[in-house]
């Protein structure tokens, strides 16, 4: 069940729960009331008073009760976007963790100038040959080897920009 109908539902419990004290507790000063008019005191026979006599703790617990289940009603209402918003969070970190983990082991199977290549790659799709010889320390010459073989494996695709090109991952991860 979603938490915003059972904060409603929750709420309406704790106004009906209060609503059910107040007449029980109007219902019995009724009752004073009536013993009062008839007597014309509010002690009875044995010499007890019927103000003191009443228990109202019972009233007060009520009353508490209600207050809890109303206040728990009011929560679900009010902070349930805010835990869909948490969950959602939740939800993209361990995507990108799972992200994470399949360009590890994608990674595992390439050499230590591949695995430069593929992270620089990944850090900045597009990026231009010259830009990736710089960031990655590698040769002109054998960048150009690497490159080719890392498109034989189909893990990049290569596209020209004026006279270098630009590296893309061609994978989805």
């Amino acid at each position: 069940m979603d938490n915003k109908k059972l904060g409603i539902i929750l709420v309406i419990v704790a106004l009906f729960l209060t609503a059910i004290i107040f007449l029980v507790k109007a219902r019995e000063d009724t009752i004073i009331g009536k013993v009062i008019t008839e007597k014309g005191s509010c002690f009875l026979n044995d010499g007890t008073c019927l103000h003191a006599d009443r228990d109202i703790t019972l009233y007060i617990i009520g009353l508490i009760i209600s207050a809890a289940i109303l206040a728990l009603g009011a929560y679900l209402i009010f902070f349930d976007k805010s835990q869909k918003e948490i969950v959602q969070t939740l939800e993209r970190q361990k995507h990108i963790q799972i992200e994470e983990e399949k360009f590890n082991i994608l990674l595992k199977g390439l050499n230590e100038d591949e695995k430069a290549i593929m992270k620089a790659v990944r850090d900045q799709d597009g990026i231009t040959q010259q830009t990736l010889r710089l960031r990655t320390d590698i040769h002109k010459s054998k960048l150009s080897i690497l490159l080719d073989s890392l498109e034989k494996k189909d893990l990049i695709s290569r596209k020209e920009k004026g006279k270098t090109k630009q590296v893309f991952l061609k994978i989805n991860i």
